[in-house]
């Protein structure tokens, strides 16, 4: 018999291996052009799901009778140089098993809707393979136990997310969301890579070193006042960008441009959870800087009004959905940033599943609604707000187009961040051509010194 520590190292490794055979069998057939047929990819979906669940159950069932719920499995060293060393850890605690039994719960859920929704779609096995991404960046992420590895799957979260955003790579418009999705993307991954060389030069190397031995979220950081400052900034940055607050909102509305399902699972389950996730990993260090949870609950509160008013006046129930799932991650990371720890898992697991709820149900919401008008003969009748009698009606108006722009952030961050950029970048386009032209004697190419202009984000895109 198999003592009780194999026993949980073999449940352990069971959760991560579970996503990467799925990965490379989906991930195998379409690099050999041999599509599966839609009932052995839907049994292959199953029968992974159904053993990933199980073995997270069971590692909770075999850690509730610890009384320090902390178990690391090593997965030795990968890297290994002066100074540097990357460790493969994953740690199994009360926030990772909660979070990982909540991406396979919702995971199965969608995959379930998404094989008769996606059926006879052309990207039918194409969408499957990116969701198994998803889900192998979902599980690394959750479990992991240092910020190299946290960071790996991060990248694959964040791969998926826009590749699926540009799924319908036929229309002009998903591609260019998907863009704006990746370009914002790459800012919070930067941050996160600043975050973990930051880490190092302090000489911290995983997050037992930071966070201590005890269980999440009794550690105590041994960083001081300044670098828990300095790294948590950082990590804001990356949560900021990740859960789409201020001012990066932006992207979120225009993710729904992907299929219903990953829409479902993404931006308003559990890749938009992430950053709420990243910030209740490193809640020791956040203690440790009342300026950095001030800054913290600003910005949660911030975004939850920006997307409750925002979210009033969409025309499409998707867009709609994820600006309601918005303000409650806005409210969650306000919930940490005051210093809770329990209520904010709780709340992003119960949000996580109403919004896959009502994902999934909003195609026959709108059905049900276009029965319900035909049988009455009329439109049904709306319910007057209560703000509208207290506002004035020139206040009134301003909120309404604050909202129906969005708030101006897209078109903030164009004039003064990308187009400042764009602008440089094509100056020193400039001087490289003069430079080459001078060095070969003639035009190497054609000029286009009159175009001066900084242009948009889509144009530079």
């Amino acid at each position: 018999m198999p003592s009780a520590e194999q026993l949980v190292t073999a449940l352990g490794w069971c959760i991560v291996i579970c996503p990467i055979v799925l990965l490379c069998v989906l991930g195998l057939s379409s690099l050999l052009s041999r599509r599966l047929p839609e009932e052995v990819i839907n049994a292959l979906l199953k029968t992974t799901m159904i053993v990933g669940l199980t073995s997270s159950v069971l590692m909770l069932a075999l850690m509730l009778p610890m009384s320090n719920p902390h178990v690391t499995i090593e997965g030795g060293k990968w890297v290994h140089i002066p100074e540097y060393e990357f460790h493969f850890k994953l740690i199994y605690d009360r926030l990772s098993i909660p979070f990982i039994i909540l991406s396979f719960v919702l995971c199965g859920t969608i995959f379930a809707f998404a094989s008769r929704y996606m059926h006879r779609e052309p990207g039918y096995n194409r969408f499957f393979v990116l969701n198994a991404v998803f889900l192998l960046g979902m599980t690394v992420t959750s479990l992991a136990g240092t910020v190299e590895t946290l960071f790996a799957g991060w990248e694959l979260v964040g791969l998926s997310s826009a590749l699926l955003v540009a799924f319908f790579h036929e229309r002009p418009a998903p591609v260019r969301n998907g863009l704006r999705v990746w370009c914002v993307y790459r800012v919070s991954d930067a941050a996160l890579l600043i975050a973990a060389l930051t880490l190092h030069h302090f000489g911290h190397t995983d997050f037992e070193n930071v966070l201590g031995s005890e269980s999440w979220p009794y550690g105590r950081t041994e960083v001081s006042d300044h670098e828990a400052l300095v790294v948590g900034l950082l990590m804001l940055l990356a949560a900021a960008g990740k859960s789409a607050l201020i001012p990066f909102s932006g992207w979120l509305p225009r993710a729904m441009e992907g299929p219903t399902p990953s829409s479902a699972v993404f931006y308003g389950a559990l890749s938009v959870h992430l950053g709420a996730f990243l910030l209740l990993r490193i809640s020791p260090i956040l203690e440790k800087s009342p300026l950095l949870c001030a800054l913290i609950v600003t910005l949660g509160l911030s975004t939850a009004v920006y997307a409750t008013i925002a979210g009033r006046v969409q025309t499409d129930i998707k867009s709609a959905i994820c600006f309601a799932s918005l303000t409650q991650v806005a409210l969650i990371v306000a919930e940490i940033g005051f210093g809770l720890r329990y209520i904010p898992l709780f709340h992003i697991l119960g949000n996580g599943c109403l919004r896959t709820l009502q994902f999934v149900r909003a195609p026959t919401l709108l059905q049900d609604r276009r029965l319900l008008e035909n049988a009455i003969g009329d439109r049904l009748p709306k319910s007057s707000s209560f703000w509208r009698s207290l506002l004035p009606h020139t206040l009134q108006i301003w909120l309404y187009r604050f909202a129906i722009e969005r708030g101006y952030l897209d078109a903030m961050i164009d004039d003064y961040i990308v187009a400042p950029f764009v602008a440089v970048f094509r100056f020193c386009d400039r001087m490289e051509r003069r430079w080459t032209d001078y060095l070969s004697g003639g035009k190497s190419r054609e000029s286009d010194e009159a175009d001066g202009t900084p242009g948009s984000l889509e144009e530079f895109l």
